[in-house]
C-alpha cells in the first residue's frame, strides 16, 4: 500500500504564514505538519509515498521530505499546476498510485492517535473497496458527510450539505483498495466539469460516483483530528502534540523560568522571561523580558518585552511592546 499526501493547497486561511511557506510546511510542536504526518506514517508498513505539489514554493516541501525522511520512504512527487480543489489534486497522481491500494492522507490534517490505528481499522473491515474515516459532529452542514445502512456499508456522500443526511463527518483519512474506480470516477468529474459549490473538483462527489458504480465503501470511527489549515485549530493541535511528543530542551536560559510543555529549537535565547506552557519555538528565537504561553514562534523570531498568548508570530519576525494575541506573518517587525 501506498501513502498519497495532497500538499498542493495555497492555504488561505492561514495567511499571512503561506505567503513565504507552504501550508503542509507550516511548523507547530517541534516540526512542520507534513513532518508530523511523515512521522506518523513511519509507524505504518508503508513505504511508498506520494506528496501532490503545487506552486512557487514547492521546493520547501519536496527538500524537506527527502532530507529528513528519505531513508524512511521512497518518494514520489506530482505537481498540480492549477488549484482546482481536492479531487483534482488527488487525480494528479492517477499514474504514481492507480491499480494499487492507497491511504489518502490531507497535507493540513493530524491525527491524535496516529495512521497505523487507521489501517487497523480497514482491515477489520474488509473485504471492501475502500473504507472513509468519520466521526459524528453536531454541525455536520460544514463537512463532507455520508449516509449508511444498517451493515455499515456507504449509501450516500454529500459535500457540506446544507440539509444533511447523517451526523457522519468525513473526517480528512481515506483508504482505497479500488483506486481503479476512484480514478475512473475522478476522470469523469474533469472530462465532464463537475464542480461543487466552491467550483472546485471534490473528492466526495467522486466517492459518490463511485457508490453509484456498485463499489463497497464502509467506514471506520476516528475520535480527534485537528485542522491545521486554521490558525485556532493550528494553536489546538499544537497544545495536544505538545503534551504527548517528547519536546526539546534549550541550554540557552538565563534568570527563566519554563512551564511545560515546550519545544525549543536551536540556538534559542531565553532571558529574564517565563515561557510555558504550550509553546513552541523554532531555531534561533531571541525572547527576552517576555511572558509566552500557548504560542507557536517561528524561526529566529525577536520577542522583546512582550505578553504574549494564544499566538503565532512568523519566521524572521520582531515584535516589541506588550501585546497579547498576535498572528504575525514572515519578516515583520511591530512594535506596540
Amino acid at each position: 500500500m501506498k501513502a498519497l499526501i495532497p500538499a498542493a493547497g495555497q492555504g488561505t486561511r492561514l495567511y499571512p504564514h503561506t505567503h513565504t511557506k507552504p501550508k503542509a510546511m507550516v511548523r507547530l510542536a517541534g516540526k512542520p505538519i507534513l513532518g508530523h504526518i511523515l512521522s506518523s506514517l513511519a509507524e505504518t508498513p508503508i513505504e511508498e509515498v506520494v506528496i501532490v505539489v503545487g506552486g512557487s514554493m514547492q521546493d520547501q516541501i519536496t527538500e524537506y521530505a527527502t532530507e529528513l525522511f528519505g531513508d524512511a520512504f521512497e518518494f514520489t512527487f506530482v505537481e498540480q499546476e492549477r488549484a482546482e480543489g481536492l479531487g483534482h489534486s488527488i487525480y494528479q497522481a492517477e499514474s504514481a498510485v492507480r491499480g494499487e491500494p492507497v491511504l489518502i492522507a490531507l497535507g493540513d490534517m493530524l491525527f491524535e492517535n496516529g495512521y497505523k490505528q487507521f489501517l487497523d481499522a480497514h482491515d477489520d473491515c474488509r473485504p471492501t473497496d475502500g473504507s472513509i474515516g468519520v466521526k459524528r459532529v453536531e454541525n455536520p452542514e460544514h463537512y463532507g458527510v455520508v449516509g449508511t445502512n444498517d451493515r455499515g456499508t456507504i449509501e450516500q456522500l454529500v459535500e457540506k450539505p446544507s440539509e444533511p443526511i447523517s451526523d457522519l463527518a468525513i473526517s480528512g483519512i481515506y483508504i482505497v483498495e479500488a483506486t481503479g474506480m476512484l480514478f475512473d470516477a475522478l476522470q469523469m468529474l474533469v472530462e465532464e466539469d463537475i464542480r461543487g459549490a466552491d467550483a472546485e473538483y471534490q473528492l466526495t462527489d467522486a466517492f459518490q460516483r463511485m457508490v453509484e458504480q456498485d463499489c463497497d465503501l464502509t467506514t471506520f470511527t476516528v475520535e480527534n483530528w485537528y485542522d491545521c489549515g486554521r490558525p485556532e485549530t493550528l494553536l489546538d493541535a499544537n497544545r495536544v502534540l505538545l503534551n504527548r511528543l517528547e519536546t526539546n530542551q534549550s541550554n540557552g536560559l538565563e534568570e527563566s523560568v519554563v512551564v511545560p510543555p515546550v519545544d525549543f529549537g536551536a540556538g534559542v535565547e531565553i532571558v529574564n522571561s517565563v515561557v510555558g506552557p504550550n509553546v513552541s519555538i523554532d531555531d534561533g528565537v531571541q525572547v527576552e523580558n517576555s511572558l509566552v504561553r500557548d504560542s507557536i514562534v517561528g524561526r529566529n523570531a525577536e520577542l522583546l518585552g512582550v505578553n504574549l498568548e494564544v499566538s503565532i508570530v512568523g519566521d524572521n519576525t520582531t515584535v516589541r511592546g506588550k501585546p497579547d494575541h498576535l498572528d504575525i506573518g514572515a519578516n515583520s517587525s511591530i512594535q506596540l
